[in-house]
């Protein structure tokens, strides 16, 4: 009833599959701290705070090898809007550090995000806000 499969399945194993490099879980985890670190050190750069961002790029530069390359890329984001984009990239670094049992790098996101949380709401009270309105009230 049904003709059978002449060609092999894209599901067998390939006949050289050691001819391309593999990565371990740790150069794995290693690759994706990097760049959440590398994602916080960019925001940190652009919210002028340079020893928490020296601190940043020396833990990078540890996983990477090579130090990052650093740029005022300014997006323009209110300050409190850049506090909470911190804050999150801190909590992902911090996931994948004590996937990792990377000590350094987690304490040093605890209190990257304990600064960041701090410092959200004295940003929201600097900055001129809109007035907020609850739909419907008057």
């Amino acid at each position: 009833m049904y003709e059978p499969i002449r060609t092999k399945s894209v599901h067998t194993p390939a006949d050289h599959a050691d001819d391309f490099p593999h990565r371990t879980r740790e150069e794995e985890l290693d690759i994706q701290l990097a760049g959440h670190l590398a994602a916080l050190l960019a925001v940190t750069d652009e919210l002028g705070l340079g020893e928490a961002g020296d601190r940043i790029a020396e833990q990078v530069a540890r996983l990477r090898g090579t130090p990052p390359t650093r740029h005022a890329g300014l997006t323009e984001a209110p300050a409190p809007a850049l506090h909470r984009r911190a804050h999150a990239l801190a909590g992902r670094a911090l996931v994948v550090a004590a996937s990792r049992a990377d000590t350094a790098v987690a304490i040093l996101s605890a209190e990257r995000m304990d600064a960041h949380a701090a410092a959200a709401p004295a940003a929201a009270a600097d900055s001129p806000a809109t007035p907020s309105h609850l739909v419907g009230a008057l």
